[in-house]
């Protein structure tokens, strides 16, 4: 099944713009930079969106206007506004099980802790639809894991997420099209530099 939508996980606000927790709409921002594509508030959605056309396929994408615990209430609204299945969204979020770096595609599957995930799944009721899941890194210990999420990343750190970033816009294309296993193969293929 195509993707129609693309969900960017994140906080709204310049104070929240450079925090690890916002891979979701660096991804979002790198992406409808990349098509020329523009956003603007959509106050019934409680989202900013943007409509592109990503290698042929028409995406819409939204970042939720509210904070990451609430992301499911503009996700569902767009959803049910352009008629759209979860199936056929994408949801981009950071992730602290993976290495700064590293990009990885998923369907289904619980939320892993991840607030914008747990308020989605919420609303919708399941988890079945697609993620790509930007790794940040973990900081050792569960206790500082909020401080982690919310902080910003060093210098080397955001580089590598902003490569893996660049790795997963690539490799997006087959995605969009339905083709879950070749996107896969695209991104999850290690990289010839290390």
């Amino acid at each position: 099944m195509a993707i129609r939508l693309l969900v960017g996980l994140g906080n709204p606000g310049a104070d929240y713009a450079a925090h690890r927790h916002n891979a979701g709409f660096w991804f979002a921002d790198a992406l409808a930079e990349t098509c020329q594509a523009r956003w603007g508030l959509e106050a019934k959605l409680h989202a900013e969106s943007a409509r592109a056309s990503v290698q042929g396929v028409d995406l819409r994408m939204i970042k939720p206007a509210n904070y990451m615990n609430r992301s499911g209430q503009a996700v569902s609204a767009a959803l049910r506004y352009w008629k759209i299945e979860p199936e056929e969204m994408l949801v981009v979020h950071d992730e602290l099980d993976l290495p700064p770096g590293v990009a990885r595609f998923k369907f289904d599957g619980g939320h892993g802790g991840q607030n914008g995930l747990r308020d989605i799944m919420a609303q919708l009721g399941h988890g079945r639809f697609h993620r790509l899941r930007i790794g940040i890194g973990h900081p050792g210990h569960k206790d500082r894991v909020t401080g982690w999420v919310l902080g910003w990343p060093g210098r080397d750190d955001e580089a590598a997420i902003r490569r893996a970033i660049d790795d997963a816009t690539q490799a997006l294309g087959p995605l969009l099209q339905g083709n879950v296993n070749e996107a896969m193969k695209r991104l999850h293929t290690a990289r010839p530099d290390g």
